[in-house]
């Protein structure tokens, strides 16, 4: 049975400004891919939230995807966080949403 894939936004500046069901979401994932993985570690810090992290930006990006996506096949919960705000936005996740669109993979944000 598939996982699911989930689209979390995060704060732009203050680490407060966060929702509840973005922190339920990133304390029930089995996985957390981050834009930049030094800087979601301080938020998951702040939260007293401890989750394997995976970095996929601009640079590794299609290489993440396979691996993203066979993660959620094989039904595990997978968060993806940006920086500050909405992934795949302004920054890498544009593909990945394509990509688990195209193998019919359940994801929301």
């Amino acid at each position: 049975m598939a996982g699911k894939l989930y689209f979390c936004a995060t704060p732009i500046g203050n680490l407060g400004d966060i929702t509840l069901r973005v922190l339920e979401t990133l304390r029930e994932a089995d996985l957390i891919v981050a834009e930049d993985t030094r800087h979601t570690r301080k938020l998951l810090h702040h939260y007293d939230i401890h989750k394997p992290l995976l970095s996929c930006h601009e640079h590794n990006e299609a290489a993440r995807t396979e691996e993203i996506l066979q993660r959620v096949a094989d039904g595990e919960i997978v968060a993806v966080v940006s920086d500050a705000g909405m992934p795949a936005i302004s920054d890498p996740g544009a593909h990945l949403i394509a990509a688990a669109i195209e193998r019919q993979l359940p994801w929301t944000v």
